[in-house]
C-alpha cells in the first residue's frame, strides 16, 4: 500500500500529547491522519488532517470514526472495545488489536495474564470492590502493607496507593481493584518493545525511572539505565517474552521492578508510545513515535540504538497553581547545550498535570544527569 502523499488515512483514537508527537512523524512522511478526542482543546487538534470531537467510550462514535479510515491505532487504552471488535470483523486493521487491549485495559486481567503465561510479577489478589478488600483485612485474610490499584482508568500515578492501615482505604473509590504485595526493589525500569505487523521485533535500551515521592509520577527517565549488563539482558528477555505472548503490534512499554535479590518483575504494560520513551526523539536513531508508525504500517523498523545518553524531565504543574499556564524560566534552560523542551499545548495547568517534557542529551551520562537536575530546578510550570 502507498502510505505517502496518497489517499490512505490513518485513524488515531485519542488526541493527547502522545498523539501530538505521533503526528509529527506522520507529517514528516506526509501521511493523512484522522484523530478522535472528546476535547476541543486536545493537543492533537492542530496537527491532524482531520480532527473529530467525540466520546472514545461511545460505541457509535468510535465505530463511525473507524469507518472513515484505512488503519486504526490508539494513544490511550480507554476506548470502546465492542466498536473495535465490530470494525475488525468487518476487515479494518487495528493495532493494537481489541483482543490485546482487553487483556491490558483491566489491571486485574493483565495480572492474571502474566500468571497464566509464567511472566514474573508481584503476588496479588483481585477484588470486586474496595469494600470487599476491606472485609478481607478485617478477617485477617490480607496482610498490610500492600499496594492498592484501581483495575480501570488509572494514569500518571492516579489509581495507585500504598495501604499501610485499613483507614487508608476510606477515601478510595469503591471499585474493582487489586491488592499487590509490596516487593523490595532497587530500581523501576522500563523497556520499550516495537513489533511490526510483519513480525519484525526490536527493543530499545533499558531505561531507569525516578519518581516524585508524593505524586507517584515519573520525574526523570534515564537512558541507558545505570544497571549491570546481566540485569539489562534479563529485562530485555522478559520484555520480549511479554510482547511475543501478547502478539502485540506497535509499541509496548513494559514497566518493571528490579528487586533487591536481582530478579525482574513486570509491573504493568502500555500498548502505545509511552512517557518512558520520550527521550528517544532526540537521543535515539529512530524515535518511539516513528517506530510505532513503521510497525503498524508494516514498514521496516528503524534502529532503536541511542546516539548519546538521554535524560527526560517531566514538566508538571507546580503545586498551588491552577489556570492559564506560564513556563517560567524556559529561556534559561533553552540556553543550555543539549536541552530541548517539548510543550504539549495544554492551555491550563493544575498541580502535577503533565504539561510537557525536556530532553537532555550528552555524551557523558553524569553530565547529562547534572544538567537534568539544573533543568528541573530552573523551569517552573505556574499560572498567571
Amino acid at each position: 500500500m502507498n502510505y505517502f502523499s496518497s489517499n490512505f488515512k490513518l485513524g488515531i483514537l485519542g488526541g493527547g500529547q502522545l498523539g501530538k508527537m505521533l503526528l509529527a512523524e506522520t507529517r514528516k512522511f506526509d501521511i493523512q491522519t484522522y484523530v478522535l478526542d472528546p476535547s476541543s482543546d486536545a493537543p492533537s487538534q492542530f496537527g491532524a488532517t482531520k480532527f473529530v470531537i467525540g466520546d472514545l467510550m461511545d460505541f457509535d462514535t468510535v465505530y463511525g470514526f473507524g469507518k472513515k479510515v484505512d488503519l486504526l491505532t490508539i494513544e490511550i487504552e480507554n476506548v470502546n472495545l465492542d466498536a473495535l471488535d465490530k470494525l475488525e470483523e468487518e476487515g479494518l486493521k487495528i493495532y493494537p488489536s481489541p483482543k490485546t487491549l482487553r487483556l491490558i485495559q483491566n489491571k486485574g486481567v493483565q495480572k492474571d495474564f502474566y500468571t497464566e503465561n509464567q511472566i514474573p510479577t508481584a503476588p496479588y489478589k483481585r477484588f470486586n470492590s474496595s469494600d470487599e478488600l476491606k472485609s478481607e483485612i478485617e478477617n485477617n485474610k490480607l496482610e498490610l502493607p500492600f499496594v492498592w490499584k484501581s483495575a480501570r482508568f488509572g494514569y500518571d500515578g492516579n489509581g495507585v496507593k500504598i495501604v499501610r492501615s485499613i483507614n487508608d482505604l476510606d477515601n478510595l473509590p469503591n471499585t474493582e481493584c487489586i491488592a499487590e504485595q509490596m516487593v523490595p526493589f532497587v530500581n523501576e525500569l522500563s523497556v520499550i518493545v516495537v513489533r511490526s505487523a510483519l513480525g519484525e521485533i526490536k527493543v530499545y535500551p533499558v531505561v531507569e525511572m525516578e519518581f516524585h515521592p508524593e505524586a507517584n509520577q515519573v520525574e526523570y527517565v534515564i537512558c541507558p539505565a545505570r544497571i549491570d549488563f546481566d540485569i539489562a539482558q534479563k529485562a530485555h528477555k522478559i520484555a520480549l517474552q511479554v510482547a511475543e505472548t501478547y502478539r502485540h503490534v506497535g509499541l509496548l512499554a513494559v514497566e518493571m521492578f528490579q528487586t533487591t535479590d536481582g530478579n525482574i518483575l513486570v509491573n504493568e504494560v502500555a500498548p502505545r508510545p509511552h512517557n518512558s520513551g520520550h527521550y528517544s526523539i532526540e537521543a535515539s536513531y529512530t524515535s518511539q513515535f516513528e517506530n510505532h508508525l513503521r510497525a503498524i504500517t508494516g514498514l521496516p523498523l528503524g534502529s532503536t540504538a541511542s546516539k548519546v545518553a538521554g535524560i527526560m524531565v517531566n514538566l508538571v504543574g507546580a503545586e498551588g497553581y491552577s489556570g492559564n499556564v506560564i513556563y517560567e524560566n524556559i529561556e534559561k534552560i533553552m540556553a543550555i547545550d543539549g536541552v530541548t523542551p517539548h510543550i504539549y499545548g495544554k492551555k491550563e495547568t493544575r498541580p502535577f498535570r503533565k504539561m510537557g517534557h525536556v530532553t537532555i542529551v550528552n555524551e557523558n551520562m553524569d553530565a547529562a544527569r547534572k544538567i537534568a537536575e539544573e533543568v528541573k530546578n530552573t523551569i517552573k510550570v505556574i499560572s498567571g
